[in-house]
């Protein structure tokens, strides 16, 4: 569970960077210091081993084979030689520090030293840590009348210098070396946890129970920012955006509740619309018997036969608009049925060539084939395709080009029937047309606007939905998707959901 916390996260990754970080610094100083050592020992031991050189020369000069011993003896007492001696080339001890040994093979270690032509070595002797140095001794013009012409190895000083306390140093640095890393570890550890959890967790556990109480509603919630830093800064950010969702929810309730204030007008609109209409249709019915009866009485080229026609024509036009306030405030139920829809769209397109207006109009059809059927009440839809269809003819008064399609899609897994009704007019202004779905809009002077508001019910009632696009000389779209279904195994049966 720590492990999921971010800030967990980020303090064991800075120790873990840290840790390795003072860790290998640490190896690189401890070992640059055993190296300085080594190399301490190694400059002391072969003055040492020159100086011890050059007094057994000065005696084997002088022939004097016992004072050799006698230095090899007095030297190797000091506490740093483990032990001093001169051996033959073949191994045979010749002088050393130590008499007993005199005579004896040297040890295998130092004998290698020297055959592999090495004049230093580091290994144990005699259970201790020691720096074996070899320097041959070679013969020159002044050795001539003991040793015979000719320069060669007479024999080999060997000295075994102890690092027992060279050892315990590096071994006591190192220690105080590790023990400085895991303080200085310890201390910036605790540094950035301190500093990670006083200035980012803090606040952010603060900002966190901020925005729960903001989740589940309370804009009365603010931040005080306490540094200028990031932090402060991110929680100035956020009482702003409270600010703003304040705000919003204010402007949001009060758009709610004109909007609500609208719809309940626009209900008791509809009620009353739907009760007019009523009362309307009957008498404009009886009106229209009447003159139609009156007309009869005219002769053709009476000119009151035309006035009686053009009061005919009003009288028709208000029965249309009862007609639509009927049907918009009291849509029929739908009577559903299985219905293709290109062959709802053909019949339709029959009826609209017939309109006068859809003369100068070219029609195209782009039908996709074996669509599945769509579950749909066929007279409402129909109704629709065909007031979208007359509109769209209306747009292009000077001719234009008219094109239907039909295609199978998929919205949230559900399979839907669209039908595409394009045209080339002169296009809706981006103002308009995010009206054109409002109830008595209209920009036709003898329109009650409630087309096109039909139209979404109706395909709404239908569980299917409709959308528009349009831009300026460039035409308008219409894009209906009406739900599709597949039949089953049983003839009378049809695998079916309502789209959400």
């Amino acid at each position: 569970m720590l492990y999921n916390s971010l800030i967990v996260r980020v303090i064991l990754l800075n120790i873990l960077l840290m840790a390795v970080g003072i860790g290998i610094f640490t190896l690189i100083n401890v070992r640059r210091e055993q190296v300085h050592l080594i190399e301490s020992n190694q400059v002391t031991a072969n003055l040492l081993l020159a100086t011890i050189e050059k007094s057994i020369f000065t005696a084997m000069k002088n022939g004097d084979s016992p004072q050799v011993q006698q230095i090899i003896e007095v030297v190797g007492k000091g506490d740093r030689l483990l032990n001093l001696r001169i051996f033959h080339p073949d191994g045979t001890i010749l002088k050393s520090a130590n008499p007993h040994e005199i005579g004896r093979q040297v040890n295998p270690s130092d004998f290698n030293v020297f055959k592999e032509g090495r004049s230093e070595a580091t290994f144990r002797v005699n259970g201790r840590d020691a720096l074996t140095v070899i320097r041959p001794i070679l013969t020159d013009e002044r050795c001539y009348l003991c040793h015979g012409v000719g320069r060669r190895v007479v024999g080999v000083l060997n000295m075994n210098f102890d690092l027992t306390e060279t050892i315990q140093l590096l071994h006591e640095s190192a220690n105080v070396s590790f023990s400085s890393m895991l303080i200085l570890i310890s201390l910036f550890s605790l540094g950035i946890t301190y500093i990670l959890l006083r200035f980012v967790r803090k606040p952010i556990q603060e900002m966190t129970a901020k925005m729960a109480k903001v989740e589940n509603g309370d804009l009365s919630v603010r931040l005080t920012p306490r540094n200028r830093d990031e932090m402060g800064q991110l929680m100035g950010s956020f009482n702003s955006m409270v600010d703003n969702l304040e705000q919003t929810k204010i402007e949001l309730e009060k758009y709610h509740y004109q909007q609500m204030e609208r719809a309940d007008r626009l209900a008791a609109v509809g009620e009353m619309s739907t009760g007019i209409a009523h009362e309307i249709k009957n008498p404009l019915a009886c009106i229209s018997g009447a003159i139609s009866v009156l007309a009869d009485d005219y002769d053709v080229n009476d000119p009151r036969r035309e006035v009686v026609t053009k009061v005919l024509e009003q009288i028709n036009r208000l029965d249309k608009t009862a007609t639509d306030l009927l049907a918009f405030g009291k849509p029929g139920t739908p009577e559903f049925s299985y219905v293709d829809i290109n062959d709802l769209l053909k019949k339709t397109l029959f009826f609209v060539a017939q309109h006068p207006e859809a003369r100068n109009v070219e029609r195209i059809l782009e039908l996709t084939r074996e669509l599945p059927p769509v579950w749909i009440d066929v007279k409402q839809i129909q109704q629709v395709f065909f007031n979208i269809i007359i509109n769209a003819i209306q747009a292009m008064p000077e001719g234009g080009t008219l094109t239907l399609t039909t295609e199978s899609v998929e919205r949230d897994e559900s399979e839907f029937v669209k039908v595409t009704i394009r045209d080339t007019g002169k296009g809706i202004d981006a103002e308009v047309l995010a009206k054109i779905f409002v109830p008595f809009f209209t920009t036709k002077t003898q329109g009650t606007g409630l087309g096109l508001p039909i139209c979404r019910q109706l395909v709404e009632h239908n569980h299917g939905s409709i959308d528009v696009e349009s831009s300026l000389q460039q035409g308008t779209t219409f894009s209906i998707l009406l739900p599709a279904v597949t039949l089953s195994g049983d003839p009378t049966g049809v695998n079916y959901r309502e789209p959400t």
